[in-house]
């Protein structure tokens, strides 16, 4: 059975499901080559290429556009077209669900509890009285997830603007709030980034502190209404005009390419709603506990991409079993969905299928048709010494990652001993000059440079670590202004190729490390295909493309003028 199933909404997403193996993931945004682009239609006819028996339809709500004439969604409509006999399940108004199913099933664990933190999932009605149900969206919840027993919710928060009123039980917290993931919205919005931006926020964050001029941005658990102004379901908003010292008196935008103008408010109220935040999400994974018994734990939402966070749990709950789900935003819930339906329809099947790899991407066949561009062919030490000489090299090779980190298929590279290193590729990226770079590093090597806090592994980048006091000053270009990297490990069996040339690095550098970032620039997706790859290169002062599949190194001459005039200016 082909179960394909859909997330509409932004960062929108197909995944399919064969015979209850994950075939393939993507989010739209890599195919159409627009940023978090919602409506997945071109997702939905890469599945058509394996043929589908079910459509599953997530989202946050069940209400879709109707077609003229027939009346169907418009994505029950294309598949009809294709294949009338498709059936479709509609699960739109349980959101947090997909969170949670994606989240549990990909952990590995027979049993867990999983905790949600999510900006505005569905939107729900609450009954109060027989006269009054009280409108709110799903924010925060906690679900106890069993094989046997399914996925049950077991306590829920939802928010809503000021026509929600207050509801307070065991299970259920509503009111017009602000709520966790609200206010680092509301903090981005702030600071210019957009609300959708909240991981600029997370990297502005440790270049602030603690400011006494700054009020507390939550009251027992719940937004500072005297800070914050709720705006659901999208993005909310700080009420600068309270606080003479939040009042903005320019383009919030203006610091973000001069470190110069960057004022202590923003980086102080960066810092204040990633502690708290981070705080409160810590006290919701002991709620869980209590309420479900488990020490296996689970964490989704689009918050479970804070890799600050996930490595301040690592250090409050040491005995805790925690998984956060590598695509816990929600492009993610297309998965959840997919593996929820196979075994509500399959309950014989008990089979346990953690996530072994994000190289998840649909499986394609590149023309390497190069014209008269130049090329050469190479091995991993070549391409390890052109990165060891401070030059940037993109890599692209097979399927692409799933989620928003760059794990080594679609990654631009560089060398991060440069202590220019990080000045030097966010402008060729055109980023903000305060965002941090990560690392790839040989598996081997992971417990001998940093503060693992138990853990044994970091596949899937999901964590900002310390590094040991030792190694402190040796990777400067990937060194946060904190002193944390947010780091991949890397084995020989995950990706061969990608393993090889860090290896060589290691050999010639001494450092088992890479300087890694997502293969893409400023704005934009992903590169997704080949095309991309190369489009962007050009478009770009990267001078190398480097394609370990065919061991082929793509050169870029009318790029060097480029680098060597920015270099001169730096």
């Amino acid at each position: 059975m082909n179960i394909l199933a859909i997330n509409p909404g932004h960062n929108g997403s197909a995944a399919l499901l064969v015979d209850g193996e994950l075939k393939f993931y993507i989010e739209e945004e890599r195919l159409s080559r627009n940023k978090y682009d919602g409506n997945p239609f071109v997702g939905i006819l890469e599945g058509l290429k394996y043929g589908v028996d079910i459509l599953v339809l997530g989202g946050t709500s069940e209400q879709f556009p109707q077609l003229p004439w027939t009346g169907e969604d418009p994505y029950s409509g294309l598949l009809r077209k294709f294949n009338p006999n498709i059936q479709v399940i509609n699960v739109g108004t349980y959101h947090h669900l997909g969170h949670a199913a994606g989240a549990f099933y990909n952990s590995g664990f027979e049993k867990a509890a999983a905790v949600i933190v999510d900006g505005s999932g569905s939107r729900r009605e609450i009954e109060v009285n027989e006269n009054f149900k009280n409108p709110g969206f799903e924010t925060e919840s906690i679900f106890n997830c069993d094989y046997e027993e399914g996925i049950k919710p077991v306590f829920n928060t939802y928010g809503g603007n000021y026509d929600t009123q207050r509801v307070m039980s065991e299970d259920i917290e509503m009111d017009s709030a602000i709520t966790i993931v609200k206010a680092y919205e509301a903090v981005s919005e702030y600071l210019g980034f957009g609300y959708i931006e909240a991981g600029k926020t997370m990297g502005l964050a440790p270049y602030g502190k603690e400011n006494e001029f700054i009020p507390s941005l939550f009251y027992n658990g719940r937004g500072n209404k005297n800070v914050f102004i709720p705006n659901y379901p999208a993005g909310s908003f700080v009420d600068h005009s309270r606080h003479p010292l939040l009042e903005l008196k320019e383009d919030p935008k203006a610091w973000h390419s001069d470190h110069t103008k960057v004022t202590d408010a923003a980086k102080d109220l960066a810092w204040a709603v990633q502690d708290e935040t981070q705080t409160l999400v810590g006290d919701l994974i002991e709620k869980a506990v209590d309420k479900t018994g488990h020490s296996n734990i689970v964490i989704a939402g689009g918050y479970g991409l804070n890799c600050v966070a996930n490595y301040y749990y690592q250090e409050r709950f040491p005995d805790l079993n925690i998984f956060v789900d590598p695509i816990s935003h929600d492009g993610g819930t297309a998965i959840g969905l997919a593996k929820l339906i196979h075994y509500e329809q399959n309950k014989e099947d008990k089979t346990i299928r953690p996530m072994t790899t994000l190289y998840l991407g649909p499986e394609r066949k590149e023309d390497y048709d190069f014209g008269d561009i130049e090329t050469k062919s190479v091995k991993a030490a070549d391409v390890a010494k052109l990165i060891a000489d401070k030059n940037i090299v993109a890599l692209f090779q097979g399927r692409s990652e799933a989620g928003p980190r760059a794990l080594g298929n679609r990654s631009i590279l560089y060398d991060p001993t440069d202590p220019n290193g990080k000045d030097f590729v966010n402008t060729v990226k055109g980023r903000e000059w305060f965002r941090p770079f990560a690392g790839s590093m040989l598996q081997e090597n992971f417990e001998e440079w940093f503060e693992t806090r138990g853990l044994k592994e970091s596949p899937y980048m999901m964590y900002a670590m310390d590094f040991k006091t030792d190694k402190h000053g040796e990777v400067p270009a990937i060194t946060h202004v904190d002193g944390t990297c947010r780091i991949q490990t890397v084995t020989k069996e995950q990706n061969p190729n990608y393993y090889s040339l860090i290896k060589e690095f290691d050999k010639i550098t001494g450092v088992p490390i890479l300087f890694n970032t997502s293969f893409n620039l400023a704005g934009q997706p992903l590169v997704e295909t080949l095309e991309d790859a190369m489009m962007t290169v050009k478009n770009s002062d990267i001078n190398y493309l480097y394609l370990p599949d065919i061991g082929k190194l793509v050169h870029y001459p009318y790029n060097d003028s480029l680098v060597e005039d920015m270099e001169e200016a730096a």
